[in-house]
C-alpha cells in the first residue's frame, strides 16, 4: 500500500454518536430567544441565576452510585487520575444539592435559583430523546410549604403563555409521590432503601404511559416488553392483582382538582403516607384557586409520576396540547416539555439533616422545536448580518471601516473574508441570511456614494422577472446612497425586513 492509499485508510470519518446533534446559528438563536424570555419570568419570580460545572463526582448523583467497580448506566462517566469516578452531569438538580451543601451556612434560606446548560444520558436515543440537551431549571431550598410547589406550577403556566402560547395550548399537570408510595405499599412494596429497587421499576413504568399507553405500562409492570426494534425491557415483576391496583391509579384522573384529590384519597386509604399525600395535593390545589389558577392551566393528574426516584413529594409536569404538524402533514405530539417535583432528601445526603427542596425543569431543545414548528418562534425573524462585499482587495481597510461604522451603531455587520467574486460573495450572503449587502466599487467610491442591495426585496423580485431586457431596466432592490448616510440607509433595509 502506497503512502496517499495509506493516509486514506487512517482518515476518521466524520460522524456524531446517536442522539447527538449539532445546532447551527439560527437553532442557536431561537433557543437564545426562548432562553432570554424564560429568564426573564423566572426572575419577576425572585430566582437569581447560578452556573455549576458540567462534571460532578459519581457520589454526587444520589441513586446514580457506582456499581462496585463502574456508575449506574444512565451516566456518562469516567475515572479521574485518583482511580474516583467523575460523571457528565444528569441533571441540574444533583449539582445544586451539592452546591447548597457546600455554601449552606452562607446562602440565605430559602435559596431560589435558575440555571440553564446543557445535561447528558446515556440512553437509547430515539425520537424527541437525545443524549445531550438544555435544561432550564428554577429550584428551591429550604422551603417545606407546599406554597412552594404550587408556585412551581404556576411558573411554568406564566413562563408558558409568556412565550406566545394560549389557554388551552398546554396544561400542567401536578401529582404527589407519597399517594402513589401508600398506593405501592399497599400492594406490598415496603418504603425505604428495601424496596427501592422495586419502586424505581414501576416509576419508571408508569412514566411510560404517554408513550406505551397502559398495555405498554402493564407489561413493564409485569415480565417486561420488548420494542419495535426487538429490543427487550426487563418489568417490574408485580403480580397480576398488583398491576390491577397501579393501572387504577394511573386512570384515577377527573375534571374537578379536589375531587380527584378525594379519589386519591380512598385510593390510599390505609396507607399514613398516602394519605398525606392527598392532603398536600388539596393545600396546593386551594392555593392554586387562590392566586387565581384555575383547571384550565394546572389539573391533578395521577399519571404523572416523573422517572426519578429523588422525588418525595409533589410532582408536575408542563406538557403542550396543541396539533403540530411536520413537513409531511402528519400529526407530531411533543407532549411533556418540562416538569419536577419536590426532592426532600437530596441536601441531606450532603449534610446529614433534612432540607426540604422542590424545583422545575424546561427543556429547551424540546420547547424550542414545537415553538418553532408552531410558528411562535420562526427562525425567519432570525436576522443574518450585514455583509460588506469586497469589491478591491487593496481597499480592504476602507471596507473594514464601514463594517466597524455599522458594528458601532448597533448593526450586526461582517466583511466577506473569501476569495470569490461578486456573484460568490452574494450567494455567500444569500446562505447567511443577510438582509443587505453593501457594494463599493472603483466608480462608486469617485462619486462618494455606496450601493445598498436589500436581499429579500431582490430575492420577491427576482421570481418575477421574465426577461432579460426586464431585468436591465433596473433593480429595484438596489439603491444607491451617499457613503456618509450608509448607516441611516441601512437601518431603513433592517426596518423593511423585519416588517
Amino acid at each position: 500500500m502506497n503512502d496517499q492509499a495509506s493516509r486514506l485508510v487512517d482518515r476518521p470519518k466524520p460522524r456524531l454518536p446517536r442522539g447527538l446533534f449539532d445546532c447551527t446559528g439560527k437553532t442557536l438563536a431561537i433557543q437564545q430567544r426562548l432562553i432570554g424570555k424564560l429568564a426573564e419570568v423566572y426572575a419577576s419570580y425572585g430566582f437569581e441565576l447560578l452556573a455549576t460545572p458540567c462534571i460532578e463526582f459519581a457520589d454526587a448523583l444520589g441513586k446514580f452510585l457506582p456499581d462496585q467497580d463502574r456508575p449506574h448506566e444512565g451516566v456518562f462517566s469516567f475515572a479521574d487520575d485518583d482511580g474516583q469516578w467523575l460523571v457528565l452531569r444528569y441533571d441540574l438538580t444533583a449539582p445544586l444539592a451539592r452546591y447548597v451543601a457546600e455554601n449552606y451556612d452562607s446562602l440565605a434560606l430559602p435559596y431560589r435559583r435558575f440555571q440553564v446548560g446543557p445535561i447528558f444520558r446515556d440512553e437509547k436515543p430515539g425520537p424527541g430523546r437525545f443524549r445531550e440537551f438544555i435544561q432550564f431549571d428554577a429550584d428551591t431550598v429550604g422551603a417545606a410549604s407546599m406554597a412552594a410547589d404550587a408556585e412551581f406550577c404556576m411558573l411554568l403556566a406564566d413562563s408558558l403563555e409568556a412565550l406566545g402560547l394560549s389557554r388551552g395550548d398546554y396544561v400542567i399537570k401536578i401529582n404527589n409521590r407519597k399517594v402513589l408510595n401508600g398506593v405501592l405499599e399497599l400492594i406490598g412494596i415496603p418504603d425505604g432503601a428495601q424496596g427501592d429497587a422495586a419502586r424505581l421499576g414501576v416509576l419508571r413504568a408508569m412514566d411510560k404511559l404517554d408513550r406505551l399507553g397502559i398495555e405498554g405500562v402493564a407489561q413493564l409492570l409485569g415480565s417486561g416488553r420488548k420494542d419495535e426494534s426487538g429490543d427487550f425491557t426487563r418489568g417490574a415483576g408485580l403480580a397480576k392483582s398488583a398491576i390491577d391496583r397501579v393501572l387504577g391509579f394511573l386512570q384515577a384522573a377527573g375534571g374537578d382538582r379536589r375531587a380527584v384529590c378525594a379519589t386519591l384519597a380512598e385510593l390510599a386509604r390505609g396507607s399514613e403516607i398516602g394519605e398525606q399525600g392527598a392532603a398536600e395535593l388539596l393545600e396546593i390545589d386551594t392555593i392554586l384557586t387562590a392566586a387565581g389558577f384555575a383547571l384550565d392551566r394546572v389539573r391533578v393528574d395521577p399519571a404523572v409520576v416523573r422517572g426519578l426516584a429523588y422525588y418525595t413529594g409533589p410532582v408536575f409536569e408542563a406538557e403542550l396540547t396543541f396539533d403540530i404538524r411536520g413537513d409531511d402533514g402528519r400529526p407530531i405530539r411533543f407532549g411533556s416539555i418540562g416538569g419536577g417535583g419536590r426532592y426532600d432528601n437530596l441536601v441531606e445526603r450532603f449534610l446529614g439533616t433534612k432540607v426540604p427542596a422542590s424545583g422545575v425543569s424546561i427543556g429547551v431543545s424540546r420547547l424550542a422545536s414545537a415553538l418553532e414548528m408552531s410558528g411562535l418562534l420562526s427562525e425567519k425573524a432570525v436576522v443574518g448580518p450585514v455583509v460588506v462585499l469586497v469589491l478591491d482587495r487593496d481597499q480592504m481597510p476602507r471596507y473594514q471601516g464601514m463594517v466597524s461604522e455599522l458594528r458601532g451603531a448597533g448593526i450586526r455587520a461582517e466583511l466577506y473574508l473569501g476569495d470569490g467574486g461578486m456573484r460568490a460573495q452574494l450567494r455567500y450572503a444569500d446562505k447567511r441570511g443577510a438582509p443587505a449587502v453593501v457594494i463599493e466599487g472603483s466608480n462608486e467610491r469617485a462619486t462618494g456614494i455606496v450601493t445598498l442591495k436589500d436581499m429579500a426585496l431582490g430575492a420577491e423580485r427576482s421570481g418575477t422577472i421574465k426577461s432579460r431586457a426586464e431585468w436591465t431596466k433596473g433593480d429595484a432592490s438596489q439603491i444607491s446612497v451617499k457613503r456618509d448616510e450608509l448607516v441611516r440607509n441601512v437601518r431603513a433595509v433592517l426596518a423593511r425586513s423585519r416588517a
